[in-house]
Parts: C-alpha cells; structure tokens; sequence
C-alpha cells in the first residue's frame, strides 16, 4: 500500500485541503483512491459503463464534475489507470431540502462501485479515505438512503441484506442511524438516514440539528 501526496490545493471553506492518494493491490490489478479531485482532473479520466446505477455513465461523469467544482463540493475516486470505476461525493443539502437552513451540514450524497469491482471493499476503501480529510470533522454529515436507488437486482441481495450492509459500510466511518420524519425516509421503512458528526462540530450545531430531525411531529 502506498500514499502519495495529489498535485492539487483545494480552498474549502477558508481552508486548503491536500489532495490525497493511495494505491491498493487487487485481484483485478492496482487501484488509486484519490481526492478530492478537480473537475480539470476528471475530464482527462473515462468512466467505467457499469457506473449508472443514478443515470448513464456519461451523464454521471459530467454530474462527478460538476460537483467537483462547486465551491464545497468534494469528489473521491477510485480508479484503475485511466478508468474511474468508483466515486464517492460531498456537496450542500437540496436548497429545498429541512436540512440546508443549517450551517454545518454537508451531504454524502452517492456512493458507488462498479459491478465489475465490487465485493473487493472499494466503497469502504473510498469512504476511509474520504474521512481522512480534516474538513469533514467540522461538520454534521448526513446521508439518506432510499431502497429505490439500491443495485438490488445485480446485488443479489434483499431489501433488508441491502440496507444492512450499508449500515455496515457506512458504520465503518462512524456513521450512525438516526430516526426522522423526514417524510421521503417515511416513504419506506427500509430508507434510512445515517449522520456522522465530525469532532469538532460544537455543541451548539449539534443541538440545532437535533431540532431538524423532527419538524412535524408532536411527540419525538
């Protein structure tokens, strides 16, 4: 395994992020886990094809770089040479979204591997990368989790296997359940919503999100 410094400086909120690298060894040959990365960056890579479990790769690359280059926006790869065939990405909650009228929450909004590489613990290796980065610690992260959008059909997996092997890859960076009434996760009870709450959040900012969780209920 071996960890390289990337050759770009990212400005995220008033502070400058090294991009990172690490290589790991496969069955399927070395895999670089880098980030976060530039949009500049991402046009020089292809995009694997089995990367469109949200939309057709093309489009989902151009998404990757669009992301990439708004202001908090991070985007994590994983990549075999010139070939993308992981991602996971950070960005502000929908504008329309409970959760976007607090100051210090940023949403892991995808995470995917592709067909062709996963069970190789890529989107652990990804996450684990992804955290590495100080920044992170400053702020509440959420992410939701709806069954319509899990691969299960190429997973082989149930709903239930499903959501608790999420719970697991995502429990390994310390995410946690939390309950809502969030009505999108009401929708079904396999949808999930799981927040990290970074090391340096105050107290404050986690009081104030404490208060989103619950907007229309009576009773919490």
């Amino acid at each position: 395994m071996k960890i390289t410094p990337g050759a770009h400086f990212y400005k995220f909120k008033r502070k400058m992020v090294v991009a990172m690298a690490k290589e790991l060894i496969s069955d399927k040959g070395p895999v670089v886990i880098e980030g976060p990365v530039s949009q500049a960056y991402l046009d020089t890579l292809e995009i694997n094809q089995a990367l469109n479990n949200f939309r057709n790769a093309k489009r989902q690359k151009e998404a990757l770089g669009l992301v990439a280059n708004l202001p908090e926006g991070m985007v994590y790869i994983a990549r075999s040479g010139q070939e993308i065939i992981g991602y996971i990405l950070f960005h502000y909650p929908n504008q329309y979204s409970r959760w976007v009228r607090h100051p210090r929450i940023l949403e892991l909004g995808a995470i995917e591997v592709s067909r062709e590489w996963q069970k190789r613990g890529l989107a652990k290796a990804i996450l684990h990368e992804a955290f590495k980065n100080p920044v992170l610690e400053e702020y509440v992260i959420i992410t939701t989790e709806f069954y319509w959008h899990w691969d299960l059909k190429n997973s082989g997996l149930g709903v239930w296997e499903y959501q608790s092997m999420l719970k697991h890859i995502f429990g390994s960076v310390n995410f946690k359940r939390r309950h809502t009434d969030d009505p999108e996760i009401l929708e079904h009870s396999a949808n999930m919503l799981m927040v990290r709450i970074g090391k340096n959040v105050s107290k404050n900012h986690i009081e104030m999100f404490d208060e989103l969780t619950y907007q229309n209920s009576i009773i919490i």
